[in-house]
């Protein structure tokens, strides 16, 4: 008898979109692109629906969009959750982001000339945040794959780090003196260039709004949400370990790998279990949010306590 062992992320063929339906979107799709040129409207690709991949399933359902954009962290406007209106004075355009370090040209790309140069596409993917709560969101945007060909690394940078903008003027936040600003996270290269690993820029088939990171932010679904710099303005490629932001403050509660471990806890609560969005349901916390298949052989030789730390 012949056994077939399915991948996690195997969807039967019933459960595929009809051809007719995904290339009836698609038509209708470019037909609106191009009555926006005719008329002189500059289409706006972050926030353009997207066809969803299926590779990736969540196992739960999607979290209401008025939860997920109104219960944030972002410190730059405010140490509570309910930011969202102080966030709105973040402006969205222009944008720019600096890429810099060991690649073979520093430069600078307006974000409307980095979204030419890749195809958007919608994942649903689950957000874990290191307090203990969870979310299950449909993010529009780009393997971080793409960023790494666009900003050609040389073969001797072994990380990358990600820093978010800084305006005093519309992030009060920033009066926080205290904090190490701007906010800078990590990951390695080869983690940057997992299939996992995703530039966000849009949600629930919108731009992505400024309480949630926009207009370009990290996704990396198999870690504490903290590693998911938001608003990014300037990308590094260097082969020295960056230091994170929160890691500067206490590095005995937050380190650098932060991977979603439900076996190590925060030095002040536990993460065995999780709080969903919305429902407030409890529910058991899984070995890198449930995407081990995809990024366990990421951290092959390195010693659990660390790649697993909080």
């Amino acid at each position: 008898m012949r056994i077939i062992n399915r991948p996690g992320w195997h969807l039967p063929d019933s459960a595929a979109t009809a051809e007719h339906v995904a290339f009836g979107r698609r038509r209708a799709l470019l037909a609106a692109g191009g009555i926006l040129a005719a008329t002189g409207v500059r289409a706006q690709p972050a926030g353009a629906p997207a066809m969803r991949n299926p590779r990736y399933r969540p196992e739960r359902a999607l979290s209401e969009e008025a939860d997920a954009t109104t219960y944030n962290n972002y410190y730059e406007f405010s140490g509570g959750k309910n930011l969202w209106r102080a966030a709105a004075r973040l402006p969205q355009r222009p944008w720019t982001v600096r890429i810099e370090g060991m690649v073979e040209q520093p430069r600078t790309i307006d974000i409307d000339d980095l979204l030419k140069q890749v195809s958007l596409e919608e994942r649903v993917y689950r957000h874990r945040c290191v307090e203990a709560w969870a979310m299950t969101v449909p993010w529009t945007g780009f393997p971080a794959a793409e960023l790494l060909r666009i900003a050609a690394p040389l073969s001797s940078a072994k990380y990358v780090m990600l820093e978010t903008a800084a305006l005093p003027q519309v992030m009060p936040g920033l009066r926080q003196s205290w904090y190490p600003w701007p906010y800078q996270e990590g990951m390695t290269v080869a983690e940057a260039g997992n299939e996992l690993a995703f530039i966000a820029t849009g949600l629930y088939g919108k731009a992505l709004p400024p309480q949630n990171g926009g207009p370009i932010r990290l996704v990396l679904p198999w870690k504490y949400g903290f590693k998911g710099t938001k608003s990014i303005t300037r990308i590094v490629f260097t082969d020295t370990r960056p230091v994170s932001f929160w890691e500067k403050i206490q590095p005995s509660e937050y380190g650098f790998w932060a991977n979603v471990n439900p076996e190590v806890p925060h030095p002040r609560w536990s993460q065995a279990s999780e709080r969903l969005l919305g429902t407030n349901e409890r529910v058991p916390t899984k070995i890198y949010n449930g995407y081990g298949e995809f990024v366990a052989p990421l951290y092959t030789g390195i010693p659990a306590s660390e790649r697993l730390f909080t």
